[in-house]
């Protein structure tokens, strides 16, 4: 669990050997943060060999990409692509910003794309007679916005509805990281992870990620509705290409 994601003018990142994702988090506050080239890639600048996904889950700020400029709104999304250079962030006057990154190895250069969360290609799921009516918001993938490995969305609960991704399922062939958000500050979800017969779990707050490796089970339970973004980096960009799980094999 990274449990210090965002703080007022900073950017966190985290580095992970699991198909070698970055998770990280911007919180302009009243600053422009200048996303730092990170000594550990040994690299020119951030994204010399690398791709990222950008959502915004706060209120609306800018982010500056390769002499662009781009208005992200609440769950707007932006990607930078192999080679983007000069990427800064800011809040707008009286609003507070908050960018969750996601950054990938790549090995081709797709162009910078922007989209809405009204633009995302929605899927319904789940049932209100099983707790988890939610809407999964697709934005970086085969049919949306292109990328080297990088899959990105999010998805929403619907208002009585707790449950996500239950029947649980893995992916041997990606690793997925999480951020919960919609939550108040009383709330939490309990993310089930682990081997199907061995899982584990950790009650997660407002504005935490979770780093998923691809033997692990992904899925969670709230005190109330809430949202996540999901992230994947791996083998393939296909969506549906999981292992799911029936119930009699978690223990």
């Amino acid at each position: 669990m990274i449990e210090d994601l965002f703080s007022p003018g900073q950017i966190h990142l985290t580095y992970s050997h699991y198909d070698r994702l970055i998770i990280g988090g911007a919180q302009p506050g009243g600053k422009n943060l200048t996303l730092p080239t990170y000594d550990l890639l040994k690299a020119e600048h951030f994204l010399e060999r690398r791709e990222m996904g950008i959502i915004n889950l706060g209120s609306s700020g800018r982010v500056h990409a390769d002499d662009q400029t781009f208005t992200l709104n609440h769950l707007d999304v932006l990607y930078l692509g192999q080679g983007s250079r000069n990427i800064r962030f800011e809040s707008n006057e009286s609003s507070d910003a908050l960018f969750y990154l996601l950054s990938a190895p790549a090995r081709h250069a797709y162009p910078i794309a922007f989209k809405t969360k009204s633009e995302a290609t929605p899927v319904k799921l789940g049932l209100q007679d099983t707790a988890n009516s939610r809407t999964v918001y697709k934005y970086i993938f085969f049919e949306g916005i292109k990328s080297c490995q990088l899959v990105m969305g999010l998805t929403v609960l619907e208002p009585g509805n707790v449950w996500n991704t239950m029947p649980p399922h893995t992916h041997e062939r990606r690793m997925e990281a999480y951020v919960y958000f919609n939550m108040d500050d009383q709330h939490r979800v309990c993310h089930f992870m682990g081997t199907p017969d061995k899982t584990r779990h950790l009650w997660v707050k407002n504005l935490q990620a979770i780093i998923s490796p691809p033997w692990s089970i992904h899925s969670g339970c709230g005190t109330s509705s809430y949202g996540f973004v999901w992230g994947m980096a791996g083998e393939n960009k296909d969506y549906t290409d999981m292992d799911v799980l029936t119930l009699d094999k978690i223990k």
